[in-house]
């Protein structure tokens, strides 16, 4: 082997020593950066404001009983009559009110045995609902309903059609103040978190809101309602 030949083949090994070492510092400080990257946080924002409902459903719902159709149809509609005056003197609008087609009820076809134990044959029932924007005008009535009582309208308000209904529609208007302050929350738990691991709080990696949540305040005003939410931020750490 020539001299030139050892020359050449002392050089290429040398490039090869170095380029191997800068291989492994590159790939080790690679990995480094990605375990470094890896390092996140993952943190929830509460947003939890309340709300007066903007709509009440209202639906009044009565019976009367009888032996004769002819008696019974017009006995029920003079007491949802009766309803309908009552609630516009109270100052619920006309178009506010519906009523419902009378639900009638023979109860000698679900009779067995003996029919003389029967004191009225039919029962009818009906509803007159009020759709309202006006919450506290309806809230009002609502405490008076003793006087339709006293008229001799019997109001039945166990079943499940009968409940009052209050919504509030405005979710949207409300929704980008709760999410922004859902994010602001959550950004300052990571923030302590990052303080008391002596970390450096970093970019986000993922978010994710939850559903919005409306419900009741308590069982006493449920006109008043709780809007909830809850955002879930995943943040990126670094020494």
């Amino acid at each position: 082997m020539t001299e030139k030949n050892r020359y050449d083949s002392f050089i290429l090994g040398v490039c090869l020593v170095i380029g191997l070492g800068l291989l492994g510092f590159l790939l080790g400080n690679a990995l480094i950066q990605f375990k470094q990257s890896d390092r996140t946080v993952t943190v929830k924002g509460l947003s939890e404001r309340e709300y007066e409902a903007d709509i009440v459903i209202w639906p009044i719902q009565f019976t009367t009983v009888g032996n004769e159709l002819e008696d019974l149809y017009s006995a029920i509609d003079q007491s949802a009559e009766s309803i309908q005056t009552f609630l516009q003197n109270a100052g619920i609008k006309q178009e506010e009110i519906t009523v419902s087609t009378p639900a009638i009820v023979d109860k000698s076809a679900q009779q067995y045995g003996n029919e003389s134990t029967l004191l009225f044959r039919y029962t009818a029932s009906q509803s007159v609902t009020v759709y309202s924007d006006n919450i506290k005008a309806v809230r009002t009535v609502m405490g008076k309903l003793s006087e339709l009582g006293k008229q001799g309208i019997v109001l039945t308000g166990e079943n499940y059609e009968s409940q009052t209904e209050y919504i509030f529609t405005r979710l949207n208007d409300v929704k980008p103040d709760m999410i922004e302050e859902a994010t602001k929350k959550a950004r300052e738990v990571a923030e302590k978190f990052a303080l008391d691991s002596k970390s450096k709080l970093g970019k986000i990696k993922s978010a994710s809101q939850g559903q919005f949540s409306i419900s009741p305040r308590d069982k006493n005003n449920p006109h008043i309602k709780q809007i909830r939410v809850v955002s879930t931020i995943s943040y990126f750490l670094s020494d």
